[in-house]
């Protein structure tokens, strides 16, 4: 067994109850010359500690540990960090092309003649199915049970190869359909804060060490409110990390935010975290940690921390972390930890300096940002971005304005005489209505950001009694639905009477995953979408979710506003998102008297009796017990045994990709990038949405005339992001987001694109495979924040299987651009205050872009830009591969290249 180097002589130990556990201790570090550490981030010391715990002189070195325990808050270095994480956490839609790349690299080892059972993930592995689920059946009781029949019939393949998956590979545990979303899972069940493992070399103690993760899912920093540091990751950089690659990074600039004072009554974790997101996406925090501190955690709740920390990719930070202390340990033994685990929470964390009490002293940051939490006010957010906060009171102003505004001020450029365009609709079951423009659609309470956390939830329930006491009903045109983030949230509303009342204005059940926010919110009653079709209205969707990107909730709630659940209600009551909720009645009772949002709104003395009763130990041990095999349905699928995956030719869900196809087992040096044509201009806040959606497939575009020539009716499409697993699908769903807007191909939205030699207009796909097949290179151009969104791995497989070999952007949001290295493509960024635009380009132009083996992170690399006319436009952009190691993932092509090759050296 090998030996720890322990090259700083800091391993340690510490007793817990009955148990002594050794751990690397970073108050040594700090005594043994580096006084620095104690003055540092929480979340830059775990960082510390796992590059301490893990060194092994080869990836992980004593140098690694000297630099990063010298580490300045004030000035970052760009040191280069080697992170190794305690587990990864997968969901269905990203975990499937994961688990799909990893039998794919078994059957390439297989051809290479390596043994394929190598290939096997080296870091626990939870899949968390959850993002499958659709809101096909609503306003009945049987809407879970209805909406569960469709979602195995439809993902039947895919679950049956993820059997397959659990089965066949080591440390890779599944938790089947219908039990959870992933984020929610983590923070009630899977989360430990400190984890305590037997040692490779045989000591007689366990080693405690502090619990980490990666998540291929952008909002894994959910789980940084039980001060667990986790982040999102693209699929690519999550299974090089699961065979045992450190993730390698730079160390982060910290923001501080300090929060100060109490919320008022009436004001939701929703709010607060709304009026963070835009506070922090106007100071810019992108490719940074945040961490917040100040004596207004002591009264915070984890859940209302978890809402904050959910939303980091929104406000663009890496991490929302929150420090253990007190509120941790209530958390976890209310959610049924055992108490040997709390204990040994509190020790470790003491032991290494890093519980946070009243008196702990604040960390320093590169920048403090403060934020008092009584000034926070009742908001939404819309209708198109997460980071447009409105409070309450200007909702009815700022909607006028948004119907008129320009599509590119984010409005809809609706015509004045247009404004109060009316159509009568035939319901389903022969009622009349009116709908006209901001009309509610979609009225979801849905996981993700939310339904963790009590108060929000019971304060809906709440608002639902008091409307119902009140005798109002839910418009008639409002798809309702409430797919809550675990079993405990309907437990919780059952055992406080407050479920039957939602479900009287319609919130029933419809499953547990995530709905709306990632697209499966379902369509629309068919009188509904024609006559949002037939008359050009502008309706809304209104979701307690995290995301509201243009196509993304539904294809015909063009405005979507982000809200708490309790407004979600009210929302629904009202009808439309114009009203004025401090100053307009939602409704009128019986007598016709006025009912007002505040009639409805629970006071806070009610509601925290309401939340005393929801947090129960007992439920939540209850409903976590035996999860991985709970559902009959996952437990009857067959499995082979097989350790290679039998890929079927004819699916159009499972296929083995072309990743590897061309791969020689031989590096190729980085060579220049000539003749390269534009197959896409795209604009600024480009969303990973844009570039591959997860929700409906159009017919019309290319991955549906894909599936129809394969067979599949237009009835079974399913969604793409339940067919990520079918490289086929997902390459000709590159760009075809419904709108997206190609600045090559004017005046169009979607999949469309000028194929340049004979000035066509034509499908992206079609021009992608012309370009291809005439040996032409193509690359992207981009505006500011080009992949901003979810940490989609196809947004870089996509346009990598499309050709692309660079993208060339005025900035990169920070997954995405590890995404683009991790398939091998080469993300350029222009100098300050340059753009395409600024250059004289239209993307017309042949490029030559010159890069050579001896490229370097962050290199300035030279471009020239060769017009129809002879002229040459020479412009300097910025290499954004930002470490040595990314440079050669680049030079093999990619992280999965590399991790195959070194697979087969070893071999």
């Amino acid at each position: 067994m090998a030996v720890h180097p322990d090259s700083f002589g800091v391993l340690s130990s510490f007793k817990s109850k009955n148990e002594t556990f050794d751990f690397f201790s970073l108050r040594k570090l700090a005594d043994a010359g580096y006084p620095a550490v104690e003055k540092m981030p929480f979340s830059v010391r775990i960082l510390l500690e796992s590059v301490l715990r893990n060194e092994n002189g080869r990836e992980i070195t004593s140098g690694h540990i000297e630099q990063l325990a010298s580490y300045d808050p004030k000035n970052p270095a760009d040191t280069e960090l080697p992170f190794k994480p305690a587990r990864v956490l997968l969901q269905d839609f990203t975990g499937v092309p994961c688990v799909v790349d990893l039998a794919a690299m078994r059957s390439a080892m297989a051809k290479f003649g390596g043994d394929p059972a190598r290939i096997n993930p080296e870091l626990a592995v939870n899949l968390v199915i959850d993002h499958s689920i659709q809101v096909d059946f609503f306003n009945r009781a049987d809407a879970i049970e209805k909406n569960a029949e469709m979602e195995f019939k439809r993902n039947r393949e895919r679950y049956e190869f993820l059997r397959w998956g659990e089965d066949a590979f080591d440390n890779f545990s599944v938790v089947p359909p219908a039990s959870g979303i992933c984020h929610q899972v983590n923070l009630e069940y899977l989360g430990q804060a400190v984890r305590a493992a037997e040692q490779e070399h045989g000591a007689g103690n366990r080693l405690a060490y502090f619990d980490s993760l990666v998540g291929t899912d952008s909002h894994t920093p959910m789980i940084n409110g039980l001060g667990i540091l986790g982040w999102g990751v693209g699929g690519i950089e999550a299974e090089a990390g699961m065979l045992g690659r450190p993730i390698f990074m730079l160390a982060p600039p910290v923001v501080g935010v300090k929060l100060t004072g109490k919320l008022r009554p009436g004001i939701t974790a929703t709010d607060l975290v709304l009026t963070v997101t835009e506070m922090l996406r106007k100071h810019g925090v992108v490719g940074k940690f945040v961490e917040f501190f100040g004596n207004g955690l002591s009264a915070m709740t984890v859940p209302d921390r978890a809402t904050i920390s959910n939303m980091a990719p929104e406000y663009g930070a890496t991490v929302g972390y929150f420090p253990i202390d007190q509120q941790t340990l209530d958390y976890m033994y209310a959610t049924g930890r055992p108490l040997d685990l709390i204990e040994r929470v509190e020790a470790y964390a003491k032991e290494q300096n890093l519980f946070r009490t009243e008196d702990t002293p604040d960390p320093e940051y590169q920048d403090v940002l403060e934020l008092d939490l009584s000034s926070v006010d009742a908001s939404i957010a819309g209708p198109k971005r997460p980071q447009d906060r409105i409070s309450l009171s200007n909702v009815h102003s700022a909607w006028a304005e948004s119907l008129r505004a320009p599509v590119k001020e984010r409005g809809f450029a609706v015509a004045p005489s247009e404004l109060e365009k009316t159509a009568t609709v035939t319901l389903d079951d022969g009622r009349e209505t009116e709908l006209r423009h901001g009309d509610v659609a979609i009225a979801a309470i849905t996981s993700c950001t939310n339904t963790s956390n009590p108060s929000v939830l019971l304060a809906a329930g709440l608002v639902a009694k008091k409307a119902v006491e009140a005798g109002l009903h839910t418009k008639p045109y409002v798809k309702t639905s409430f797919a809550p983030g675990s079993m405990v949230v309907t437990e919780y509303l059952k055992r406080t009477g407050l479920m039957p009342y939602l479900e009287q204005l319609g919130f029933y059940l419809v499953g547990y995953g995530c709905t709306t926010c990632i697209g499966n919110s379902g369509p629309v009653p068919e009188p509904i979408a024609r006559a949002v079709e037939e008359n050009d209205l502008v309706v809304a969707g209104v979701l307690s979710g995290n995301r509201n990107f243009e196509g993304r909730i539904n294809p015909h709630t063009k405005a979507n506003f982000l809200a708490s659940p309790p407004l979600v209600v009210a929302y629904a009551l009202a009808g439309n998102v114009g009203v004025d909720l401090h100053n307009t009645p939602i409704g009128r009772r019986e007598d016709g008297s006025d009912v007002f949002l505040a009639d409805l709104w629970p006071g806070e003395e009610e509601l925290a009796e309401y939340v005393q009763k929801a947090l129960d130990r007992d439920a939540f041990i209850e409903s976590y017990k035996g999860l991985e095999n709970s559902n009959e349905q996952w437990n009857s699928i067959e499995v082979s045994g097989s350790q290679l995956y039998d890929w079927d030719e004819k699916s159009t869900y499972i296929r083995e990709p072309d990743f590897f196809t061309d791969m020689s087992p031989e590096v190729e040096p980085i060579r220049p990038i000539e003749g390269a044509r534009a197959l896409v201009w795209a604009g600024d806040s480009t969303t990973t949405d844009h570039i591959s959606p997860a929700g409906a497939i159009d017919p019309d575009s290319p991955a549906g005339r894909y599936l129809v020539a394969n067979g599949v009716d237009k009835k079974h499409f399913n969604s793409y992001g339940s067919r990520r697993g079918n490289h086929e699908v997902m390459v000709r769903g590159t760009f075809a987001n419904i709108r997206f807007r190609n600045r090559l191909a004017p005046g169009t939205e979607g999949s469309a694109t000028t194929y340049f030699p004979t000035g066509e207009v034509t499908d992206i796909y079609d021009a992608s495979v012309r370009y291809r097949e005439a040996g032409v290179p193509t690359i992207v151009l981009g505006g500011k924040d080009y992949g901003m969104g979810s940490s989609r791995d196809w947004a870089a497989k996509g346009p990598f299987l499309l050709g692309v070999t660079a993208a060339i952007a005025e900035s990169f949001e920070r997954i995405h651009r590890s995404n683009l290295v991790g398939m091998g493509i080469l993300p350029l960024q222009f100098k300050d205050g340059e753009s395409a635009e600024s250059l004289g380009l239209d993307g017309s132009e042949v490029f030559s872009i010159a890069v050579d083996d001896h490229l370097t992170p962050g290199a300035d690399v030279e471009v020239e830009a060769h017009t129809a006319h002879g002229d040459v436009i020479r412009f300097t952009t910025r290499c954004r591969i930002d470490s040595p190691v990314e440079v050669d993932y680049y030079r093999n092509g990619g992280i999965l290249h590399t991790v195959l090759r070194k697979f087969m050296t070893q071999s």
